[in-house]
């Protein structure tokens, strides 16, 4: 990509978690970068306090991603703050988990808002927004395949990012982006974590070759791979970081 003194990231999603971790390893690489977030604003603060600790450069904005004019508020206020945006990670989702017997309506829009409508919005102006030679990267997850009872509208709104991946990939080759997905695994965060039982955490993490859950860092060192110089050949693809559980 086009290395420039100052470089910006938008993180959706970005006040704990995952995308946390994405947050604050974009701005050890160097960018300024915008912490988005939806409710947590405490948590958001804090993010960015951790970035100007270790001297870097953040701003928490509010925008929720299902809601296209908020999108557009949330870039507008990024290049106000601090320039043309080089890199977007589409990361904000939710998991709701039940048989699609019982899923309710509330919850199958919830998840089609947020993980989809939300990336296809973050997606739409990032490849209106995002300078020449920049970067999008999508959150997607490993159980895309593998057709889990209780996952399928959740797997559902993941397997569309993908294909929204694949396609905005082709769309804006000419211009040197590239466009790709990270697939996560089990991760360690709030998201995994509540509703689950303890012997179903010690089973995931089991079923992994590596013995253990992953880490939000483990999926941020692949962002920031994907956001950096060296990436600039992997396009269209989604890579997935479950420590070889399937």
């Amino acid at each position: 990509m086009m290395m420039t003194a100052n470089r910006t990231a938008i993180v959706t999603g970005a006040s704990k978690g995952i995308g946390a971790a994405i947050a604050r390893r974009l701005a050890a690489d160097g960018f300024q970068t915008v912490v988005n977030y939806a409710a947590s604003q405490d948590a958001a603060k804090e993010t960015v306090a951790i970035i100007e600790g270790a001297g870097g450069r953040a701003i928490a904005i509010r925008a929720d991603v299902s809601d296209a004019a908020a999108v557009t508020a949330l870039f507008d206020a990024a290049e106000d703050a601090f320039g043309p945006i080089d890199v977007v990670v589409n990361n904000a989702g939710i998991s709701k988990m039940a048989p699609l017997a019982t899923v309710t309506d509330q919850d199958f829009h919830q998840l089609l808002a947020v993980n989809l409508t939300g990336a296809f919005n973050g997606m739409r102006e990032a490849a209106r927004r995002v300078r020449d030679g920049g970067r999008i990267i999508n959150l997607s997850t490993s159980i895309i395949g593998a057709y889990l009872p209780g996952a399928g509208v959740y797997t559902a709104t993941k397997a569309a990012v993908e294909a929204l991946t694949h396609t905005l990939a082709k769309e804006l080759g000419a211009r040197q982006v590239t466009v790709n997905a990270v697939a996560p695994g089990p991760v360690a965060t709030d998201l995994l974590f509540v509703g689950r039982s303890e012997d179903l955490l010690q089973r995931l993490a089991q079923d992994s070759p590596l013995g253990r859950l992953g880490q939000p860092e483990d999926i941020a060192r692949i962002v920031s791979f994907l956001a950096g110089p060296d990436s600039g050949w992997v396009n269209g693809q989604v890579i997935k970081a479950n420590g070889g559980r399937n």
